[in-house]
């Protein structure tokens, strides 16, 4: 049970700052909030914030401050589900906090010492898409100044700075990207090839090249007994922010198809934030058993993912499954027969 006095208090901070916020709101550019608060030694800028969406749900990547501050990404992905229910799930990848977001707004159960800051609404608007965080004193600045010098971000509205024992809360924007995972599998020979090296380079390079932000690479651990496979018998998963996903599919089936050394290489993609249990539960029967092509494709099929034969069909069975583990990377690693 929560402390009441923690409640009333919170709350009474909470309302303070929703009665003045027609008239403290302010818009301000990066280079606004840098000429303000740059200086300031306690503002420790976030490194980048990307967020992906489907329409439905968000997918928000936050590189935290300065790219190397993994306890305060540990902090917030530990406090922030507790106090936000508009949060699905959270993880950490070293200094990055991934958070799963349901659209809409929630009151956050802030208490002073115990769960001091947390994400209040989630929007998505034709051309952004607006996240509003609340904290107190550290976790306040944290949710305003320090994310807002983040590149990625479009601008902030500082309703309260926050600080000290003060309430912060600020409506951060984002550019509205849309979420790509691409699977591939069979790509090498046992003369040669590295399928974890070939996805990791290729994804590396579109980054450079402008076709989206390079989010995450799974390698996915199939069946060992697999009478076709190489040697280790790994598929791969690797995931975008991007603007235009026509474009970096294309591109990534075009260089992949250059460099492959199989003649049964295939790619497949999924447009979602959520991975279906249907899909799921493919991934984990290629980790178990033996399957076969028509298993895959009817799975693709049924689930609507988007199936590329790049020099073959094999490599179908393992780049669908990939997709199931693409947000699991520590659980795709792991054998299960």
């Amino acid at each position: 049970m929560m402390p009441k006095f923690y409640l009333v208090a919170v709350r009474i901070l909470i309302n303070s700052c929703q009665h003045v916020k027609v008239v403290q709101v302010n818009f301000l550019s990066k280079n606004e909030l840098t000429e303000k608060y740059g200086k300031i030694p306690w503002i420790s800028p976030y490194r980048k914030l990307v967020a992906v969406t489907d329409g439905e749900f968000i997918e928000l990547h936050e590189y935290h401050a300065r790219g190397k501050c993994i306890g305060g990404s540990a902090w917030e992905i530990y406090h922030y589900p507790r106090v936000s229910d508009l949060i699905i799930s959270a993880r950490r990848e070293g200094a990055r906090n991934i958070f799963v977001l349901k659209k809409g707004e929630t009151e956050l159960r802030l208490i002073p010492g115990i769960a001091g800051a947390g994400i209040e609404s989630a929007i998505i608007k034709d051309s952004s898409i607006e996240i509003t965080y609340s904290g107190l004193a550290g976790g306040g600045i944290a949710a305003t100044v320090c994310r807002g010098l983040a590149e990625g971000v479009d601008g902030i509205e500082i309703i309260n700075l926050g600080g000290g024992a003060e309430l912060g809360r600020a409506k951060i924007r984002l550019k509205p990207y849309r979420k790509v995972v691409i699977g591939i599998d069979d790509t090498d020979s046992r003369e040669g090839g590295a399928t974890w090296a070939l996805a990791n380079e290729i994804a590396h390079a579109l980054e450079q090249d402008g076709f989206g932000h390079y989010l995450s690479h799974a390698i996915v651990q199939l069946y060992t007994r697999t009478p076709e496979k190489t040697t280790n018998c790994v598929s791969i998963a690797v995931t975008f922010a991007t603007e235009n996903k026509e474009k970096l599919v294309s591109e990534f089936a075009t260089r992949l198809r250059e460099t492959t050394l199989s003649d049964e290489t295939a790619m497949a993609v999924w447009d979602k934030v959520l991975i279906p249990d249907e899909l799921k539960k493919y991934a984990e029967n290629a980790k178990s058993r033996v399957v076969q092509i028509d298993e895959a494709m009817k799975v693709a099929e049924k689930l609507n993912i988007q199936v590329v034969e790049i020099t073959g069909k094999r490599g179908v069975i393992g780049a669908i499954a990939s997709l199931g583990f693409a947000d699991d990377p520590d659980g795709a690693v792991m054998v299960y027969a």
